[in-house]
């Protein structure tokens, strides 16, 4: 029997940590652009997101900033994840 390696753990883990990306993702857009369409999922827009997600846009109420920060922290783990597969 073949032990685990850490490359195929990290795989594991980034596939896991995929599936609720849809799902965060829509609702961080429909914050951003202020709309409950299901349609901002799919518009190749982008501009706004990354004003938000970097701090150049601000935002005043508490639910959206902690979307915002919970976003950021979702994001910044799934590029260590990666980063992690790429290396080994």
């Amino acid at each position: 029997m073949d032990t685990i390696t850490i490359h195929t753990i990290a795989i594991i883990a980034f596939i896991i940590w995929s599936f609720p990306l849809g799902l965060f993702r829509s609702r961080f857009r429909k914050m951003v652009y202020q709309t409950d369409s299901w349609w901002i999922n799919v518009k190749p827009v982008f501009w706004e997101e990354i004003k938000v997600l970097f701090g150049f846009h601000q935002r005043t109420k508490r639910a959206e900033l902690r979307l915002i920060n919970f976003y950021r922290f979702y994001l910044i783990v799934y590029f260590a994840i990666l980063i992690l597969i790429l290396s080994t």
